[in-house]
């Protein structure tokens, strides 16, 4: 019994649900942030079948263990939001898109138009469909279905998020953080966490965390806000947004005039001691090789392990592998040499130590506004935690070259980062900048530093080549290659043989070449331009593109509408996939129902991106605990569908039938190669095989019984070192992860980047980019990395707006698909402009007055916080609260239309470029196309009296679509526990 101020629990939630009569309680995988928790979904039957009651987290899942956040909880919510979308939707004959005027048509009906519609398109010239999603977790079905349609013009949400954070790292270590790595703090013994919103890996990270610091770990955050971890670290190191690149320079600086660097993982496990050809010619900055044909590249030709090395001991070159590791041979990490044939050349750390030289902790003070004293501490606190404080863990492992090592060594500085070093435009070298400071510690795979997660570590470059062939753009016919990858050098570009993009959003093309997940922030900038074509139709799933999902919302929204002279739509059809009555919906010619998390069946694969721990590989599935509401269907089964409709081979069989039955079907019996399919538990035809083996019927039962998940321990020899470890290596080969089971040497230095620079340079046969690119492919494309300003500062006047603007996720919401949950609005119904008191005094501000932001670009009027929190540098505020009035079946002038706000109307998608045809390139990075969300600068200043109090710009106010859920009231009054009437 509850007893008043008792230190008892009301109950233990640990505890196994007691199911009662009316009760039931379902397994299944959390869907309120991509963290993808395991949940227990508490069910009660209702007047029309099972009702969602309550939500908990599940103890017997491995990645939360039962540990479940606001975001999780509120999931009912989410379920009976009044702006779940129930029917397809026809835009109205006559009307505007935007003014939200729809009819509803049957699924019938919807699907013989798109058939019919992406049929012609098909059968014409494919790449006039793209098909462009949000935060999915269905890559491997999405991009299947665009390589099968034939069209190049596929990307994901990564090109706005973090791809310079994937790409970064992937091309420099073979792995990244997120669902790729991160830090080990079970062994760890200092953890710097830099540009890291709260929301980034919620559940187990705040368990690591706080598991670190009780068993005394020290937490240092770098970050311009102290907010979520930030606010429980031991120290807060606050610096400039855009900066922390220089930081890392200056660190690396410190930490080799100190000489605190892993000087035996570093010849070993890199290329660090490889030579580098220093003489002006066509192979200038790339590694000199060994030319003898035994020793070449691989058989893919991509990642030659051929190297030269000068071994100190006999004062010769020798092959960096296997001669260049032989006991008695002692790799040079500096000095200048000469080969046989004259050539001069220098280990790639020699280049490196040169780099950095000039990068002292005055410089980046001057950059970052950390004070020089404190950038020499914590290099110094970073090389004596990782050397002087190493242990050795009694592990024995053999290598790829067969050296067994008795034990394996601990690295105990552990590091995480996210989107506040990925979302400017000069992060992909900023976070090559954090991989190779990470890489001189002997941190990468090492206990207590950064760990991969299967199917990681990559190699280097990984062995994915995207679509680049425009003459396989065929009527009725698949690409050859995926539409997105990761090239290695000039001639696996998407471009035409004059240069120009294959691709609407310009990705794999000369202005932004490794761009691995495409950009989707700049679709419907090119496709109203036409540049390089007119498209016809455009597919977006779970994407909020008129409102938080696009820079320069307003613009977007007026070209969502924009019409040729003919009065035709630049963009002539629209098709949107959502849930809930986004801002986005009101703009689609054609509006398809999804469902919810709690309503379909999904999948966690290992295909694409899977929840693996440390220890081994681990994936998930959502399985319906509720049955879809109304006539919605899942995003998954609409593409299996359509896929079978326009006959694809892969969904068809050779008589023309279709080949699955539905998305469940499809998850079960699609293979990529043999014994390999979306889920690795209980495999083969009596479900006894485990990662690799024949399809079973009932798969998708046993993932039912085990709690939705799949987790597979791996050999404790197999935990460590798996960029180089034999026993793994091979392991995941003979698994499917990797093409090949050649280690993955750490690049420091990347001749992938320098071969882009010696074609901008004309140095190099073979493709050459637009003369306008040359400087800006030369400048960027650097093998080593390099800290600049971002790109944006550039046509800024930084005197007129000296102020960083930046945006976070707050911990109880992600994106806009939690802002309208009736649960979460109660702990965020608006934002406010948080602003450091120093600044916003100066500006004659006061705490909770109306403001003005204004830069180049917009203005919008807020109300502002004073932070003690904030360096005085920035401002800042939570991403996607705001909303347009009426839209997500918001009460009309609700507190998130009418006081909520976008820092977005403040950003635009493009920049000034010279010698472009249009005078403008995407405001994103130059090498990846990561979207330069953060490098918005503003200045503020106060409302004038009499200005009205509420939020600028507003939007006209939407009107409800057809069947649209609504009936806020009566949910909450039932889940307050009352009686329905």
């Amino acid at each position: 019994m509850f007893s008043f101020l008792s230190r008892e629990p009301v109950h233990d939630p640990l505890d196994a649900p007691t199911p009662t009569a009316d009760t039931q309680v379902k397994t299944t995988t959390c869907y309120m942030c991509a963290c993808r928790c395991g949940i227990r979904v508490h069910l009660r039957e209702g007047e029309h079948g099972p009702e969602v009651r309550y939500i908990d987290g599940n103890p017997e899942h491995p990645l939360n263990k039962g540990v479940i956040c606001a975001k999780g909880s509120s999931g009912i919510m989410k379920q009976v939001s009044p702006a779940r979308l129930t029917q397809p939707l026809l835009r109205k004959a006559g009307s505007e898109r935007g003014a939200g005027e729809f009819e509803p048509i049957s699924w019938e009906r919807a699907f013989d138009m798109l058939a019919e519609r992406l049929g012609k398109i098909r059968a014409t010239d494919p790449k006039k469909f793209a098909l462009f999603t949000g935060r999915d977790q269905m890559q491997a079905l999405t991009g299947l279905f665009a390589r099968q349609f034939g069209t190049p013009n596929y990307a994901a949400h990564g090109g706005f998020c973090s791809v310079n954070m994937a790409a970064g790292m992937i091309y420099t270590i073979g792995g990244s953080f997120w669902e790729f790595g991160g830090p080990d703090l079970d062994r760890a013994k200092l953890f710097v966490m830099i540009g890291t919103a709260e929301d980034h890996h919620s559940n187990p990270m705040k368990i690591a965390i706080s598991k670190f610091k009780r068993a005394g770990g020290r937490f240092i955050s770098i970050n311009p806000v102290r907010t979520g971890y930030s606010a429980i670290a031991d120290e807060w190191i606050p610096i400039k947004p855009g900066t922390d690149g220089a930081l890392f320079m200056a660190l690396l600086h410190e930490l080799i005039a100190s000489d605190l660097i892993d000087h035996a993982f570093l010849k070993r496990f890199t290329n660090a001691p490889q030579l580098v050809v220093l003489d002006d010619c066509e192979r200038q900055g790339l590694f000199a090789f060994d030319p003898d044909p035994t020793r070449g590249p691989p058989g893919d030709g991509r990642n030659p392990h051929n190297k030269l090395v000068w071994d100190l001991e006999q004062g010769s070159v020798k092959n960096a592998y296997p001669e260049g590791i032989a006991d008695g041979c002692d790799p040079a990490l500096e000095g200048h040499y000469t080969l046989a044939d004259g050539t001069r050349v220098a280990p790639s750390f020699q280049l490196l130590r040169d780099r950095v030289a000039s990068c002292t902790p005055e410089w980046a003070e001057a950059i970052t506004g950390i004070d020089a004293q404190r950038i020499r501490k914590l290099a110094r606190e970073m090389g004596e935690t990782a050397l002087k404080q190493a242990f050795e863990l009694p592990i024995a492992w053999t290598d790829a070259w067969g050296k067994k090592h008795p034990t394996t060594q601990a690295r105990p500085v552990a590091f995480h980062a996210m989107r506040g070093l990925a979302a400017h435009s000069n992060g992909f070298q900023t976070v090559r900048a954090l991989a190779v400071l990470m890489s001189v510690l002997g941190t990468i795979d090492a206990p207590g530093g950064f760990r991969h997660k299967a199917p990681y570590p990559r190699h280097i470059v990984p062995n994915y080549r995207a679509f680049n062939d425009p003459g396989m753009i065929q009527p009725n016919t698949p690409l050859n290659a995926a539409p997105l990858g990761f090239p290695a050098n000039p001639e696996e570009l998407a471009i035409n043989p004059d240069g120009s993009p294959i691709r609407i959003d310009h990705a794999f093309s000369w202005e932004h070449p490794l761009s691995a997940h495409g950009l989707m922030h700049n679709v419907i900038t090119n496709a109203v331009k036409g540049d390089p074509y007119r498209i016809d139709t455009l597919l977006i799933f779970m994407a909020n593109m008129a409102w938080n999902s696009s820079m320069n919302t307003m613009a977007v929204r007026e070209m969502l509408n924009r019409k040729d002279e003919k009065g035709e739509h630049m963009i002539p059809f629209l098709v949107v996939c959502d849930a809930f009555q986004s801002e986005t919906v009101a703009f689609a010619d054609l509006v398809l129902p999804d469902t919810t998390y709690l309503e379909r069946h999904d999948v966690m694969s290992m295909l694409d991106r899977p929840i693996s721990e440390f220890d081994g590989p681990v994936d998930s599935v959502r399985i319906p605990v509720v049955p879809p509401t109304g006539q919605c269907k899942p995003f998954q089964e609409v593409l299996i569908e359509l896929a079978s409709r326009l006959k694809f081979a892969a969904f068809t069989t050779p008589e023309g039938g279709r080949k699955f039955t539905g998305y469940p079907d499809f998850v079960v019996n699609f293979q990529p190669q043999p014994g390999i399919g979306f889920l690795m538990g209980w495999r083969g035809k009596d479900g006894t095989e485990h990662l690799r083996g024949e399809p079973n019927p009932k798969q998708w039962e046993a993932y039912a019984q085990n709690n939705c998940v799949f987790q597979y321990h791996m050999p404790e020899t197999m935990h460590y070192m798996r960029n180089w470890n034999r026993e793994y290596l091979d392991f995941a080969k003979d698994k499917g992860w990797r093409q090949r089971n050649d280690p993955v040497q750490l690049a420091l230095y990347s001749d992938t980047l320098q071969s882009f620079r010696l074609a901008a340079q004309g140095k190099s046969p073979g493709r050459q980019p637009p003369d306008a690119l040359r400087e800006r492919i030369d400048t960027y494309f650097d093998p080593l990395p390099f800290w600049y300003p971002p790109l944006e500062e550039a046509s800024t006047d930084l005197d007129a707006y000296p102020l960083n603007a930046i945006t976070q996720r707050p911990m109880a919401m992600y994106h806009s698909w939690d802002s309208q949950n009736a649960w979460l609005r109660q702990i965020h119904s608006h934002n406010y402009l948080h602003v450091n008191p120093l600044t916003a005094q100066a500006a004659g501000i006061a705490d909770g007055g109306w403001c003005w932001v204004e830069s180049q670009w917009g203005q919008v009027r807020c109300m502002l916080r004073y932070s003690e929190a904030v360096e005085p540098g920035t401002v800042w505020t939570w991403n996607a609260i705001g909303k347009a009035d009426g839209a997500w079946q918001l009460a009309p002038g609700a507190d998130e239309a009418r006081k909520g706000f976008l820092l977005n109307h403040l950003i635009s998608e493009e920049l000034p470029c010279a010698g472009t045809a249009s005078g403008r390139i995407s405001n994103s990075d130059p090498v990846t196309g990561q979207a330069g969300w953060y490098d918005v600068r503003v200045h503020i200043r106060p409302a004038e009296p009499g200005e009205p109090e509420e939020s600028f710009p507003q939007m006209a106010s939407m009107p409800s679509a057809p069947g649209v859920l609504g009936k806020a009231a009566s949910v909450l009054t039932y889940f307050a526990g009352r009686v329905k009437k």
